[in-house]
């Protein structure tokens, strides 16, 4: 089983930055792929961006198209730690923000797949 906590998040205004993290425990050998997730208020949860635990060449990503340019998701295996830089911040990514990740190395599956979850940590984006 493998423990997932969210850091990071809070209060920015528009154009302004932030950058959340995720810190795994337990079975960390389990954990083939990571990222975030969010969910709005009377929204679904939608991806933001995945990235595979592997550095090599079958390393992989999927990046939501709404915050491409935006954000960025980097790792740290050796800290069994995710991140998500996200710049230019705008009202619309205002959500919870939730760090998953899977053992099938997928980046492209959907969320119900993902064995393991966060907390989630709230991004409220405003003037």
């Amino acid at each position: 089983q493998v423990q997932l906590v969210e850091s990071g998040g809070g209060l920015m205004q528009p154009g302004g930055s932030l950058r959340l993290s995720c810190a795994a425990s337990g079975s960390i050998v389990s954990v083939a792929a990571m990222g975030w997730y969010r969910q709005a208020p009377g929204k679904e949860r939608e991806l933001v961006a995945m990235i595979t635990r592997a550095a090599d060449t079958n390393s992989a990503t999927n990046i939501a198209e709404s915050v491409k340019g935006r954000f960025t998701i980097s790792r740290d295996n050796a800290k069994n730690t995710w991140y998500l830089q996200m710049n230019n911040l705008k009202p619309e990514d205002t959500a919870v923000y939730y760090c998953a990740a899977n053992a099938a190395g997928n980046v492209f599956i959907a969320p119900h797949k993902y064995e393991s979850w966060g907390q989630g940590t709230q991004v409220t984006v405003s003037s």
